[in-house]
């Protein structure tokens, strides 16, 4: 039998603990270790495994073969370029990095290095997804239309990084555009930005987007709100033939985040494949960046209002 793949989980915010669940039943990874800069964080994971305020400390003494990375936006480049030196393969939340620059330079370190670089996009995962998917797999689409609409401040929690746009690198484009932007890559292959309008708060914040885009022939339209009241996470897809699929990703899961918890598992699964068996699951980090700024150098501002 393989050894269980050793795990770091770097960033212990709202997020990880649907990674920590899905380490904790998983027969073929382990908790190795864990890491987070605020020592009170930090103690609440107190015998779970070994603890470090840095991450440095966590590549070294770890003892891991891969690290996952939930720590906040603006840090993904500067751990994920750490544990990349080392030789360890990475899993890091979406986005994979602030901008395309930061995104080229880690796959390149990760191309010479030998090592794998895996972004995280956890709706791909999702079980609703995966069905549409699949009835879509012979069928003409002609247009697909993605709504990712929540409360930020709701999904965020104690993680208030998120409303910081220099950590987050925006808004909602910035943050919830990779996850909505893999699903149109995920169901129509690689998409280009055609128009995008977006309405910002008074800080200057991004909370509304209408984007367009076009995979092939086929178009495609993202709608993205972190203000709206409740939270709708769905795809539709119109087909030639008249008819209308869609896949609810909230569906059956009735909790506050409770299909996150299937995904996650799901994400870490196609991760060890990756590690394991060298597949090319995990790599439209970079992509996803190159679609959020084109969508932001195409912004078009308009006044906020609730996404349709």
């Amino acid at each position: 039998m393989r050894s269980p793949l050793r795990v770091g989980v770097v960033g212990l915010g709202v997020i990880s603990r649907f990674y920590l669940r899905a380490l904790e039943e998983s027969a073929s990874m382990r908790l190795a270790a864990v890491c987070d800069r605020d020592p009170a964080v930090l103690a609440a994971h107190s015998g779970r495994a070994p603890g470090y305020t840095d991450h440095r400390r966590l590549l070294e003494e770890g003892g891991v073969d891969a690290v996952v990375v939930t720590a906040p936006n603006d840090v993904h480049a500067r751990v994920c370029a750490d544990a990349l030196e080392r030789g360890a393969a990475v899993c890091v939340e979406k986005p994979l990095a602030l901008n395309v620059a930061e995104g080229r330079a880690l796959t390149a370190l990760a191309q010479d290095r030998g090592a794998v670089l895996f972004t995280a996009f956890h709706r791909r995962y999702n079980s609703a997804v995966a069905r549409l998917r699949a009835a879509l797999a012979h069928a003409r689409v002609e247009e697909l239309t993605v709504r990712y609409l929540e409360r930020i401040e709701e999904h965020a929690g104690t993680d208030t990084w998120y409303l910081d746009a220099r950590r987050c690198g925006g808004g909602c484009v910035a943050d919830n555009g990779p996850n909505a932007f893999d699903l149109v890559d995920l169901l129509l292959g690689p998409a280009d930005v055609v128009s995008a309008r977006i309405a910002r708060d008074g800080a200057g914040t991004d909370r509304q987007a209408d984007i367009a885009l076009r995979a092939g022939g086929t178009r495609a339209r993202v709608l993205l709100d972190w203000s709206y009241e409740g939270e709708r996470k769905d795809v539709r897809a119109r087909l030639a033939d008249g008819r209308t699929l869609s896949a609810d990703m909230l569906a059956g899961h009735p909790g506050f985040k409770d299909s996150l918890w299937h995904e996650y598992a799901g994400i870490l699964d196609a991760f060890e494949r990756r590690v394991r068996g060298g597949s090319q699951e995990g790599t439209g980090g970079l992509a996803a960046l190159a679609l959020v700024e084109e969508a932001y150098r195409l912004e078009e501002p308009v006044a906020e209002e609730v996404a349709g």
